[in-house]
């Protein structure tokens, strides 16, 4: 059974056919939308050589990818702490023991549902009244690693609970232990199958590092709003912007993709008893 089987039945012809339709009256309403909007954008002067010169010089550039730098630095920083937090609180919450299932199910539950903005302003305003007054890079990524870990927590449970019960079971029958059928069959599995999801919501962790104006973390949307500051060019400024972002997430779904098929192929290799020859398919209509 594929990974998409574990999240969706598979579409049939009338149902592809209709998704193809969608899809090309949605382009077309799309790029309709798109020419109005350069049209009146034309009409307004908003796409005058003068207003776009500063993105071709250095000085601005510069400014920018720092920006970037900084924003990609507070991501990475956060999925690198909230990745594992997560994996640990989702085994915690499927755990059979209630010391362990209950903290982490208090932590999901409540970190899912407070606004991450709100984490940010308890580390702003709240918890330098008591001493604690960590530097602007952490009061960002700290509640952005709370809040993403409960979210991608659930969707780790998500893909344990997907797996059949038999799996582990048959592990356990065959002399290992809990720790061991689940380090060894249990997460290669899950891990697969939660990637699609996993790449989403490093796409919200992304995004999320915007709150940055929150503690003045020099981020790129900061670091925009301090250039429109300057140039006065607001539309031309975020329209840069939200293409570096669109770039930034098409390249993280790439690479996520590229880490399925390079970890779907090792599983299958690994799988596969050595000097074993490749099976060719069944011709067709030979039962």
């Amino acid at each position: 059974m594929s990974t998409q089987e574990h999240i969706f039945d598979a579409v049939g012809p009338r149902g592809r056919r209709t998704i193809r339709i969608v899809t090309a009256l949605s382009v077309l309403a799309i790029l309709a939308v798109a020419f109005l909007v350069v049209q009146r954008f034309g009409q307004a002067g908003q796409l005058a050589a003068d207003r776009w010169a500063e993105f071709t010089q250095w000085p601005y550039i510069q400014f920018l990818l720092a920006g970037l730098g900084n924003t990609a630095l507070a991501a990475a920083a956060s999925a690198l702490f909230a990745i594992p937090t997560a994996l640990v609180m989702a085994l915690g919450r499927t755990s059979r023991r209630p010391w362990l299932r209950w903290p982490a199910t208090a932590y999901i539950e409540f970190f899912r549902s407070v606004p991450l903005l709100l984490v940010v302003y308890v580390f702003v305003s709240g918890l330098p009244s008591y001493g604690i007054n960590p530097d602007i890079f952490w009061k960002l990524v700290i509640p952005i690693t709370l809040c993403s870990s409960a979210v991608m927590a659930e969707i780790f449970r998500a893909g344990i609970l997907a797996l059949p019960a038999g799996q582990t079971e048959a592990a356990l029958s065959l002399g290992m232990q809990q720790s061991q059928a689940t380090r060894f069959v249990v997460l290669p599995q899950a891990v697969r199958i939660v990637v699609p999801s996993m790449v989403a919501q490093l796409v919200v962790l992304l995004k999320d590092t915007t709150l940055g104006y929150a503690v003045s973390y020099p981020e790129l949307m900061k670091t925009a709003n301090n250039l429109t500051a300057y140039t006065n060019h607001l539309i031309q400024t975020f329209l840069v912007i939200a293409a570096v972002y669109v770039v930034t997430n098409i390249l993280i779904s790439h690479f996520a993709r590229y880490l399925e098929r390079r970890v779907s192929g090792r599983t299958a290799r690994a799988g596969k008893p050595a000097g074993l020859p490749e099976q060719e398919p069944a011709p067709a209509g030979i039962g």
